[in-house]
């Protein structure tokens, strides 16, 4: 038997999408702090590109593995996934982005920018949550 054929409620998928995301988002806080304890003298960007590619993958493998139970059966395949996933991620962080930076200046404070926050993240995952299941690691996906 599959691991798909005895895959959780919708619900509880969602539930591990939203616990993952937080883990995620952990995940490249730690990776951020580590890279300017190690390296103090690095540019910021430099923690900021290793905080999003450690988030990165470890949302990706936990989606994968534990939210849609992929099993993907060639690189180029796995590849196409990756690809359509960082992409999906690009447009639905700048949703975040937008609501976070719109709540700012519209208001301009910092209570403002993180409930615009937190507006952005709770619809830019709930739009990549679709777009995952329907596109990257759907029965269907291209």
């Amino acid at each position: 038997m599959s691991a798909a054929a005895v895959a959780p409620a919708p619900f509880v998928l969602g539930l591990r999408y939203l616990g993952f995301a937080v883990l995620a988002t952990a995940a490249n806080l730690l990776a951020q702090e580590a890279t300017v304890r190690i390296a103090p003298a690095a540019p910021l960007l430099a923690s900021l590109v290793m905080g999003t590619g450690v988030g990165f993958v470890a949302k990706y493998l936990l989606d994968k593995h534990l939210v849609f139970f992929d099993a993907s059966r060639t690189h180029t395949e796995e590849a196409r996934k990756v690809a359509l996933y960082g992409l999906f991620s690009v447009a639905t962080t700048l949703v975040f982005w937008a609501f976070e930076f719109g709540f700012f200046a519209i208001w301009g404070t910092a209570q403002a920018k993180y409930a615009g926050a937190l507006v952005g993240l709770g619809l830019g995952y709930a739009v990549k949550y679709g777009l995952d299941r329907r596109f990257v690691f759907g029965p269907r996906a291209p």
